[in-house]
């Protein structure tokens, strides 16, 4: 059981380093959302120990499961999903102000491609570049 955890882990972690060297910004949060559930798997898996509740009054002798670990997931859930919200709405600001997805290093009007991309601008806003020519 722990190596299939542990195999769990390292694929969750590995898929996500993997989707985050992309360049397609979607693609870098769903890494660090998968980053997060291997976290968040590692710390369940690494201080699960079977046992009662931890609710007192306890019993003595009894083997009682530690409760810090699933606070600390509980929590580390909590700021994923927090973080998760916050890049999908750079990612929407970035969007709508850019009209693409891709990254810093590339600049995807420089394509061969020229029916498939989106413009430079949306329509309903007005380009500077085009009022500073034609003033």
């Amino acid at each position: 059981m722990n190596l299939l955890l542990a195999l769990t882990v390292a694929v969750l972690f590995g898929a996500g380093t993997f989707l985050m060297l992309k360049h397609d910004l979607i693609r870098v949060v769903a890494g660090v959302i998968m980053i997060s559930n291997a976290v968040n798997l590692f710390i369940m898996s690494v201080g699960l120990a079977r046992g009662r509740a931890p609710v007192y009054p306890l019993r003595e002798n009894g083997v009682v499961s530690d409760p810090l670990v699933q606070a600390m997931t509980l929590t580390a859930i909590v700021i994923g999903f927090g973080l998760s919200a916050l890049l999908l709405a750079i990612v929407y600001r970035v969007y709508t102000q850019y009209g693409t997805l891709h990254g810093f290093d590339e600049d995807p009007r420089d394509d061969d491609l020229e029916g498939d991309r989106l413009p430079a601008t949306r329509p309903d806003r007005p380009d500077p570049e085009r009022e500073r020519r034609s003033a």
